[in-house]
């Protein structure tokens, strides 16, 4: 239970087991557990039992993959050559016009080539489009502490899976917290790399101009070894470029030192302490607080700001450090005239072959492509109106847009960093703790969550486990950083969980069938 990418391999170092042996366990607790807590959308027991045994048929001399043996799940967006990527929306399970993906998305071929295995898909809601975790092809994905809870979106299942252990580790997708919610209440480390630094290739869209995919796992020297073996420059993603020329140098394990936190300085955001009154309003149907921090959050933060403390870091709490100016900055960016692009992008290199653009997929099988993923809206949940398609490249208006809002948020946290000679900004990974979705009358919009300007500016951010609430449902304590100073953001998240190791085990219901 709980091992570790390391612990795993020490194991196999002393043939205590086999990549069989080991593969079977995790099988043997998905049919055991699963059919209470529905993490899983596929699993492909028998591919992954047939890679064990070729793993274990391999002379020592020549297991050097970081994740060789590893037993992972994979988040049903991302691509993996020959099995059905539904994005979590049954309209791509239709029998004779399924998306099945012709190849792996570069960041499946390199936890393969690392000598991982692939278990299976975990459940997601309908192209990550939500806080919760429900979906139209898989249903409703429970918290792995308590299955009437919401495990977050739009990696629940994935985090579920993980925090179950299901997996060693898993890959989750994060377009405004969908890696870092997830993680926080399940209590997992989950990161949110650098944009650029891992590619979107191959990962179905919600917003590919704020998409991004990292690893989620119990501990953080797994989480950093899959990064290690994810990240990579990518020809079919334009934000990869260059990248390893901006990065730090690896290995991200060089990073994980005990006292990574003493003399670092953070600060806690403003906006996200007081919420923001100017974009949510204040009547009845703002969020709690008008976006704020919830009294039980906001104390569970307080106690987490504490343990970093001793274990040596300054935390600054301070109403001038990224107050709500800051916030509305951020949401100026304007990604919805060119989601149509990033959809059609996708299809074109990993679509079926009855189709590879929206039109063709609509033509083919004789149904509408849900309007919000073109630039339309969900009623009751979008502001405003349909919005025209465009092409960021083509579009005149790019700069009023996107480019513009970017560059003055991302101007305005790095000027803030520089002003307060800090290392990072901590805040809770949610405003307010999950909450029970099976009580009548239960919002389904999944536990409030406003982290999505870490998104839209492209700096890095990691959640790890910060506590428990006094219900026993767990508190993630998030941390962002620099952009390109992914494995500093790793040492302190390393640090503060050597100081603190507040995961602790959730006790799983096993299924009745």
């Amino acid at each position: 239970m709980e091992v570790t990418v390391p612990g795993l391999h020490k194991l196999y170092a002393r043939h205590r087991y086999t990549v069989a042996q080991v593969t079977q366990w995790y099988l043997d607790r998905m049919s055991r557990y699963d059919g209470t807590y529905r993490a899983m959308l596929y699993i492909d027991a028998k591919g992954a039992l047939a890679k064990a045994a070729e793993e274990d048929a391999t002379p020592a001399s020549a297991r050097h993959g970081l994740l060789w043996g590893v037993p992972i799940v994979i988040k049903a967006n991302t691509s993996v050559k020959g099995w059905l990527t539904s994005a979590g929306w049954k309209g791509y399970t239709i029998e004779g016009k399924a998306l099945i993906s012709p190849r792996d998305a570069l960041v499946v071929d390199r936890l393969r080539a690392a000598g991982a295995i692939l278990l299976g898909q975990t459940n997601m809601p309908d192209f990550a489009a939500s806080d919760t975790n429900i979906s139209t092809a898989g249903g409703r994905t429970g918290d792995a502490y308590d299955v009437r809870f919401s495990p977050g979106g739009s990696s629940g299942g994935t985090a579920t899976a993980v925090a179950a252990n299901f997996a060693v580790l898993g890959t989750g997708t994060d377009t405004a917290n969908s890696i870092r919610q997830p993680a926080a209440n399940n209590s997992l480390v989950g990161i949110l790399p650098t944009r650029g630094l891992t590619s979107i290739a191959g990962i179905h869209p919600l917003d590919w101009l704020r998409d991004n995919t990292g690893p989620l796992a119990r501990d953080v020297t797994s989480a950093a070894i899959a990064l290690e073996v994810m990240q990579a420059e990518d020809p079919l993603d334009v934000w990869t470029k260059g990248s390893a020329a901006k990065t730090e140098a690896g290995p991200y394990t060089r990073y994980l030192k005990a006292g990574a936190l003493k003399g670092k300085r953070f600060a806690v955001p403003w906006f996200i302490l007081e919420g923001s009154p100017s974009v949510y309003g204040s009547g009845p149907d703002a969020p709690p607080l008008a976006g704020a921090v919830v009294p039980e959050t906001r104390a569970a933060l307080m106690k987490a700001i504490e343990q970093m403390r001793t274990a040596g870091a300054t935390v600054i709490i301070d109403k001038k450090i990224l107050p709500e100016s800051f916030f509305i900055a951020a949401r100026r960016m304007a990604t919805r005239p060119y989601r149509r692009e990033g959809v059609d992008h996708f299809l074109r290199d990993f679509g079926p072959s009855t189709y590879h653009s929206v039109a063709e997929y609509e033509a083919a099988t004789g149904e509408e492509f849900p309007a919000f993923m073109v630039g339309g809206i969900r009623p009751g949940q979008d502001a405003g109106s349909a919005m025209k398609q465009r092409e960021i490249e083509t579009d005149p208006d790019r700069e009023k847009n996107y480019y513009g809002p970017q560059r003055e948020a991302l101007a305005i946290y790095e000027e803030t960093l520089k002003k307060w000679r800090l290392d990072g900004f901590v805040y809770p990974a949610l405003q307010i703790p999950t909450y029970d979705e099976t009580l009548p009358g239960a919002s389904k919009a999944g536990p409030y969550s406003e982290t999505g300007w870490v998104n839209r500016i492209g700096v890095p951010a990691v959640s790890v486990p910060g506590g428990f609430y006094a219900n026993g449902l767990p508190f993630g304590l998030e941390i962002s950083g620099r952009r390109w100073r992914d494995g500093d953001l790793i040492g302190y998240a390393y640090a503060y969980q050597q100081a603190t190791h507040n995961r602790r085990l959730p006790k799983l219901v096993a299924s009745s069938n």
